[in-house]
């Protein structure tokens, strides 16, 4: 009798003999005597009573068949059998016209699904043959049926779905002071410790580049002035060293001397240490600026994923009130505000300004200069991006002004999708942490199915209750995919999982990797509430004050159930607006295709994102 089903991704699952059943009934709607449930259920019993304890897919399905041919229906085996043939014709045929598309370069939702992926190199084409094909392998052996329907009807957007299967993770924020400090081991070779901001910044660089070899989603690296800030004072330390070279004299006394800010001056009429100190300083920023420079550059040149990907990164910053950390801010900005190559404005890494009270809010605060700076940068360059650490969902209780340590307490974000700070399973901060995976729901495809009813009141509540399922089926299938993750082994991922991932330094290479991933956060996301809003009352939240609070109302809710599903499964969910680069334009697209142009709705490229 069989038990389990091998299937052909190697997991092991209980045997369900009502799928057979199924497959029987509907092979026999299709032909001229219809169904029969005696036959059905005899077929059933005999393909399941005969069969051995673990049976593969197709030798049930070739047992199935023989069955069929065997009964007096071999009408129904025909149906069945052409039906198997059918959907192997029509994989191949999907992915010849699939890679016809990539051959010929074509602008279009497949080669245009990352915005740091460029999909007309060799590289970059090779990425999405295997993109594609990969696709299927997940549709037809890694999601349940609800979800696949849920994706069929445009509810819901799998992100990633292509790496689904390396059961790799989405995104990291990098403890680089870890990096810095020890150095690090790539899988194929081995980094030194820093002692120069030149070399720290490489290794930055080398951080983010070999960890999205290992992760699908972006970098990022949460404090990164607090972090590069020890690297100003050694290569200080380092020009004072030249200088007792070129004069024979020994400047060791000023190693450590207090420096009230890294400014560049002129030398002028300044004599003895004051004149060796300002020297010093010169060089030193000199050395910052081309450091920064140098990262900046990289970020956008360096590619990764066998050379068609830059990596997409983010630092955050702003806090570091130290003179050496100053110097890293203002130079950074200094690099930002001139562009890269001609003058171009870099696209990564993108740049989150973190604003604190008492740090850079008001005048007399200490970074309010460089807070004006940053300011003034993205006026010109669209970066930084600005964080709120004051905001209530923002604050953390143990932060203090006078902790060197305080950026442990400060959120930190991605520039894609992912804020992560809250943590049911350890210490509530943003670093060694990142988001496991990531799906999307379509609110504006369930407001389009709710227009038909006249009466306002029973539309929202239908739209309501079709969100709720859509919610508990994006919940399900995130959890589905992280106890798949949950089955990968710590060598999988050398770096992620020995130096970055909080806990990872507690697992060995054979170890599997669910002990610690649990300390991530699953994301459901949304997309096009302001359509959706148009859908439900005629008018978005810009327009209208009631339909503003419904807005307030589904966010609230959905942030609701997302926190009743981290009881449920326990896991750290999240629910967040999604920034989606081509996501946005395919829910619209498929949305036009069934119900037309809808005016205020998807009559547009692509639904509102944040």
């Amino acid at each position: 009798m069989i038990q389990t089903v091998l299937k052909r991704d190697g997991r092991v699952v209980g045997f369900n003999e009502e799928k057979i059943a199924t497959a029987i009934r509907k092979a026999m709607l299709h032909t001229e005597k219809g169904e029969d449930m005696q036959l059905i259920r005899q077929i059933t019993d005999h393909v399941a009573f005969r069969g051995d304890s673990q049976m593969t897919v197709e030798a049930i399905q070739d047992a199935v068949e023989l069955e069929l041919m065997n009964s007096s229906r071999k009408d129904v085996a025909q149906k069945y059998i052409a039906y198997r043939n059918q959907r192997s014709i029509a994989r191949k045929a999907k992915t010849w016209d699939m890679f016809l598309e990539i051959i010929n370069i074509k602008s279009n939702d497949i080669t245009r699904e990352n915005a740091n992926m460029n999909a007309d190199m060799p590289a970059g084409m090779m990425m999405k043959f295997s993109s594609e094909t990969t696709k299927p392998f997940v549709d037809d052996y890694l999601l349940s049926e609800e979800v696949k329907q849920a994706v069929a009807d445009n509810y819901l957007h799998i992100h990633d779905k292509d790496y689904y299967p390396t059961k790799s993770l989405t995104c990291v924020q990098h403890p680089l002071d870890r990096i810095l400090k020890n150095g690090f081991s790539a899988g194929h070779g081995e980094s030194r410790p820093a002692k120069r901001i030149e070399t720290a910044s490489i290794l930055g660089c080398i951080s983010l580049e070999t960890a999205q070899n290992e992760i699908h989603g972006g970098q990022a690296i949460p404090a990164f002035d607090f972090y590069l800030a020890p690297y100003v004072r050694t290569s200080f330390i380092e020009e004072l060293k030249v200088l007792e070279e070129i004069n024979g004299a020994n400047y060791s006394s000023l190693y450590q001397v207090e420096i009230a800010d890294y400014v560049t001056k002129s030398l002028g009429d300044l004599t003895g240490n004051e004149r060796i100190i300002q020297h010093a300083i010169n060089q030193t920023v000199s050395r910052v600026h081309q450091s920064m420079e140098a990262f900046i550059h990289n970020m956008n040149t360096i590619h990764s994923r066998g050379g068609n990907q830059v990596v997409f990164s983010s630092i955050n910053y702003g806090t570091d009130i130290s003179p050496e950390g100053r110097c890293i801010i203002r130079e950074l900005l200094n690099s930002t505000y001139r562009g890269v190559g001609n003058g171009e404005t870099a696209i990564f890494p993108i740049q989150i300004w973190k604003k604190k009270r008492g740090v850079s809010y008001l005048p007399e605060d200490p970074n309010y200069d460089l807070y004006q700076l940053a300011a003034k940068v993205s006026a010109r360059r669209f970066f930084p991006n600005f964080l709120n650490l004051d905001a209530t969902f923002n604050r953390h209780e143990d932060w203090r002004a006078d902790d060197p340590l305080r950026y442990q307490h400060e959120v930190a974000t991605m520039g894609c999708r992912t804020r992560v700070f809250e943590n049911r399973f350890g210490p509530k901060t943003s670093i060694g942490r990142g988001n496991i995976s990531f799906s999307t729901i379509n609110v504006v495809r369930l407001a389009i199915e709710c227009m038909k009813v006249e009466d306002e009141e029973q539309r929202i509540a239908l739209f309501f209750a079709k969100l709720d399922r859509v919610l508990e089926v994006a919940a399900e299938q995130l959890h589905e995919r992280m106890e798949f993750q949950k089955t990968a082994f710590a060598k999988q991922f050398p770096l992620l999982m020995s130096a970055l991932w909080l806990g990872s330094e507690k697992l060995k290479a054979g170890d599997t990797i669910a002990p610690v991933i649990n300390q991530g956060t699953l994301g459901i996301g949304f997309i096009g509430l302001a359509e959706c809003l148009v859908a439900l009352r005629g008018k978005h939240h810009g327009e209208d004050a009631a339909s503003q609070q419904l807005g307030l109302r589904i966010v609230t809710y959905m942030r609701d159930r997302v926190n009743q599903f981290a009881e449920q499964y326990q896991h750290n969910y999240s629910v967040l607006a999604t920034p989606a680069e081509g996501l946005a334009g395919k829910f619209t697209a498929r949305d036009r295709h069934v119900f037309g142009l809808i005016p205020g709705i998807t009559d547009r490229d692509g639904y509102n994102r944040p």
